[in-house]
């Protein structure tokens, strides 16, 4: 009975123990509860009866859902994902508010309307110096939207380098983790809390790109980045890095890449195109396919009213009766069209060069003023099939609808993971009432084995006392 009681105690003292730890980790993220695990110790034969030995404290296990923390981690990767495509697109937006602040929308506009007033007054030189200012202003604001936008790629590559730090981090701590539960393990014990660690690190390095992990008998965690990139192997990690590269197909020239290298002496690989979720292939999506998407157009547009404008310009004489030269200056080729455009020096330097009349010495004449003007509704982009108002308005429009698309799948994608973070806290979660309730019934179980003990004890004396009696 005393052996019985003793070890009751014990158990109860182990619960209490569990439970105080379940308590001091309530807010602790990533906590899975505890408990004791109890079986009924083996029985004794004394003549032909087999008396039971009270209970045994078997281990102490944690309460988790291995399916639902795969499905937190999984749909963790998607809203990390969609956040940085959401905060970059909100970026992208800005650049293209044309309600807050004048844009390019209506510089090309005023452009095209100092032409038609232009014609009325062709011989006016002040009308000329009007065109050449709007003209001014229309290729600066070309020359904004592409700056801004590169700006916010290099903002990109800056948030790429912070996330890989913190993917390289988070791998190394997870290395030391497998060779710690490795090592409880092999003794027989449970390591709980070092498991809700991994686990929690292992979903928090999957919101920053797409993984694959599997788990060896031995509790060792393998991770791979992409298809390839083998992080952690054991206790051995590897560094992820960031570094400059050179254009390629739907990327520019400069902004970096994700490198791997699988040992010291090896050569760098290049995973940027394996890395497709997460943070990290959210903002590689946005940065390469995107922005230099919206950059192209932005090219093809400056491009296409140069040329557009320079061919007609040509055709006419200036107001010194000299035949017309470019009103616009614009080298090279299609590629960045839009951070190269600007008026050519001679016209910025005298309005004069600005040609109106078809033919020499007609100051009244102002055909290729009018043949300029009516540019606005010709149809030279998309195949011929788009003017350049409409060109840009569905730039614009692209930004406005892609950016409004993310934020509403951001916001569905948070429910999706919130709803499956409350089931996990509904399973794994820590309940101050539910503990509460487990401390006095193992208070109260404990008191029982103490007051077995000590009526074992009294028993014990009665029988020493039959002796004297």
């Amino acid at each position: 009975m005393m052996d019985v009681g003793k070890r009751s105690m014990m158990n109860s003292q182990s619960a209490l123990q569990t439970v105080s730890h379940n308590v001091a980790n309530k807010n602790t993220e990533g906590y899975s509860r505890q408990r004791v695990e109890l079986q009924s110790a083996e029985p004794t034969g004394q003549g032909k009866m087999r008396m039971g030995n009270g209970a045994k404290a078997t281990g102490v296990t944690r309460v988790s859902n291995q399916f639902l923390e795969k499905q937190v981690e999984k749909e963790g990767n998607v809203l990390g994902k969609k956040t940085a495509t959401s905060e970059t697109l909100t970026r992208v937006e800005q650049v293209f508010n044309e309600q807050m602040n004048k844009g390019l929308n209506k510089f090309m506009g005023e452009f095209f309307n100092s032409f038609r007033e232009m014609s009325n007054s062709p011989e006016n030189l002040a009308l000329r110096n009007l065109v050449k200012e709007s003209a001014d202003f229309m290729t600066k604001d070309f020359q904004r939207i592409d700056t801004q936008l590169k700006t916010i790629q290099s903002e990109v590559d800056f948030q790429m380098a912070t996330e890989v730090s913190e993917v390289n981090g988070l791998t190394r701590e997870i290395a030391q983790l497998n060779d710690k539960i490795k090592m409880v393990e092999l003794n027989a014990l449970e390591a709980n809390d070092e498991r809700d660690r991994r686990d929690l690190l292992i979903k928090q390095l999957s919101e920053k790109l797409n993984i694959r992990y599997g788990e060896s008998e031995d509790g060792i965690m393998t991770i791979t980045a992409g298809n390839t990139g083998v992080l952690v192997s054991g206790s051995q990690q590897r560094d992820l890095f960031v570094a400059a590269s050179a254009a390629r197909e739907g990327k520019r020239e400069g902004t970096v890449d994700v490198f791997y290298k699988p040992n010291d002496n090896s050569t760098a690989v290049n995973l940027t195109d394996q890395i497709t979720g997460g943070r990290l292939g959210g903002l590689i999506e946005i940065r390469d396919e995107f922005i230099n998407k919206t950059m192209d157009g932005m090219d093809e547009m400056a491009y296409t009213l140069a040329n557009q404008v320079n061919s007609v310009h040509h055709q006419g004489y200036d107001r010194y009766n000299n035949k017309g030269q470019d009103f616009f200056h614009l080298e090279g080729g299609k590629a960045g069209a839009a951070s190269r455009i600007k008026v050519s020096d001679a016209i910025h330097q005298n309005a004069g060069f600005i040609v109106a009349a078809a033919q020499p010495f007609s100051s009244g004449d102002n055909r290729i003023a009018n043949m300029i003007s009516s540019l606005q509704y010709e149809q030279p982009l998309a195949g011929g099939e788009s003017t350049f108002d409409d060109f840009y308005a569905n730039i614009v429009g692209n930004v406005g609808i892609s950016a409004n698309r993310a934020n509403s799948e951001l916001d569905s994608q948070k429910g999706i993971v919130d709803q499956l973070k409350n089931i996990r806290e509904s399973i794994s979660g820590v309940s101050l009432d539910e503990e509460t309730a487990k401390m006095i019934e193992f208070q109260k179980s404990f008191d029982a084995s103490a007051r077995l003990i000590r009526t074992a004890d009294e028993m014990m004396d009665t029988v020493l006392n039959l002796k004297h009696m």
